[in-house]
């Protein structure tokens, strides 16, 4: 299938957020889905993941939620297969991912969300949403912000979605009515087993529908531009993602 491709601004809260998007070239409306980065930032990788989830029928849209520092990419980007460099640049960038708290991705939440169904090539009704890394945790608030908007929202590697902080994910799920999936890396200091079993038995207790797996790969299992890139991991991603939106969304396949 052949893609459009775009570079956009959005309007913000705090500015305006580079973004890219992607959807069928063939015309006509499509499901929207809106894909948050990881914590590295918007790169080819993520477009990537972008179209190729457009190439299944959705107009996906992938913001620079770090706008408020600047465009993307923030900083240089090194060879990240080189675990070395790849944590050096993730050292660099936490400062900007502690900046960006609740009351400022929340807010963002829903211009992106109003954006993304304002457009003409997107069709009305439900969207979903899917993030990775730190992206899973934004997809999360996103659902639980967004009830009557988000169907189906899934985060992979993620990080910090169920912990001590008064401000946790896991403590917002009670208003969450889309279907969630999470695909948890292992061995994940981001993601302990307590950590995820704190996240799963808020959802129970919530009655959201859900599912949860621990996945074959490290954290970040589904990023090829890096070293913890797991081919085996990535394609069951796709097996889980896909499915989900099918089940939730019309007009994807």
């Amino acid at each position: 299938m052949e893609i459009t491709s775009l570079d956009l601004d959005i309007p913000a809260p705090d500015g305006t957020a580079d973004a890219f998007a992607a959807f069928p070239a063939e015309g006509g409306r499509h499901p929207g889905v809106l894909l948050y980065m990881d914590v590295i930032g918007l790169r080819p990788v993520i477009r990537g993941l972008a179209m190729k989830l457009a190439s299944h029928g959705y107009y996906v849209l992938a913001p620079n939620v770090f706008y408020r520092h600047g465009r993307a990419p923030l900083f240089p980007l090194p060879d990240m297969r080189e675990p070395e460099a790849r944590d050096a640049f993730i050292a660099k960038v936490r400062p900007v991912m502690a900046d960006h708290t609740p009351d400022k991705s929340v807010p963002d939440s829903g211009a992106y969300l109003d954006f993304l169904t304002q457009q003409e090539q997107v069709s009305p009704g439900a969207v979903g949403v899917t993030g990775y890394c730190m992206g899973a945790m934004l997809a999360l608030r996103t659902a639980s912000a967004h009830p009557g908007t988000v169907a189906a929202a899934a985060g992979f590697h993620g990080a910090r979605l169920a912990t001590d902080a008064a401000d946790s994910p896991h403590l917002d799920v009670g208003s969450v009515t889309a279907e969630l999936h999470f695909g948890h890396a292992e061995n994940d200091d981001a993601m302990p087993p307590k950590d995820i079993a704190r996240l799963d038995e808020a959802l129970d207790a919530a009655g959201v529908r859900y599912t949860s797996e621990v996945y074959p790969g490290p954290h970040g299992f589904t990023m090829s531009d890096t070293s913890a890139y797991s081919p085996v991991a990535l394609e069951r991603h796709w097996e889980r993602l896909l499915p989900l939106l099918r089940r939730n969304l019309k007009g994807g396949t």
